[in-house]
């Protein structure tokens, strides 16, 4: 049951603030915040790897390797948890599909339009959508080709040099991409604070997420409209 500005929440569950939405539920934001600490120690265990002066600073490059290899396994591990969360699929699904009016918001990125209602959106924006397709399946290689690298023979037909090529050109992808993400959410604070409470302004949600605001409040459920 989703609670709107004025009507009476369910007994035992906090009131929604009236200025306030919720976004993100505890589920969803241990799944982001998890598979981002891995991400940083799976970053910063392959820096001391790859960087001599860093390597000879830290030391310990067998804890190094030890430490890089398993944060990258469990990477995928917060996702899987979190499909047993509802609110959390409904969000996959949401990340999953392009309406009609992301099209409108790539289009108007192109033509550099900063005003929120020539980017309409929905609980993400297409930019969103794209980073999450795109780390998604970024992540995978990455453990694919470092599986290759952590078992040698694994696919003979897959030279170790090559593995170790495409590991290493992807992850300063992986990172450039990172970082250009962190950017963005440093120069948003509402949408940080969403993701660390759960909850967000109800004005700022309809100046850059009406489409999602509007779905919560007459509780449509997570499907975007105009699918295409």
């Amino acid at each position: 049951m989703r609670s709107t500005a004025g009507s009476t929440a369910p007994t035992g569950t906090r009131p929604e603030p009236p200025d306030r939405v919720r976004r993100f539920t505890t589920a969803e934001r241990l799944v982001h915040r998890t598979t981002g600490y891995l991400m940083l120690l799976c970053l910063v265990s392959a820096a001391c790897l790859y960087f001599g002066p860093l390597a000879l600073l830290v030391g310990r490059r067998h804890l190094m390797v030890t430490v890089h290899e398993w944060s990258g396994i469990l990477l995928p591990l917060p996702t899987l948890l979190g499909l047993l969360s509802p609110a959390f699929r409904a969000d996959l699904r949401r990340l999953n599909r392009f309406a009609v009016y992301d099209r409108q918001w790539l289009r108007a990125v192109r033509r550099r339009r900063r005003s929120p209602e020539a980017r309409p959106a929905g609980k993400f924006n297409a930019g969103q959508k794209l980073y999450a397709g795109w780390i998604a399946g970024a992540v995978l290689v990455m453990m694919f080709t470092g599986l290759l690298m952590w078992f040698m023979g694994l696919l003979p037909l897959i030279s170790r040099t090559s593995a170790i090529f495409v590991h290493d050109i992807l992850a300063w992808a992986i990172t450039f991409v990172l970082i250009g993400h962190m950017r963005r959410a440093f120069e948003d604070p509402e949408a940080r604070l969403g993701m660390r409470t759960g909850y967000v302004n109800r004005s700022w949600a309809d100046r850059y997420h009406a489409r999602w605001l509007s779905e919560e409040t007459k509780g449509d459920g997570p499907s975007d409209r105009h699918m295409t």
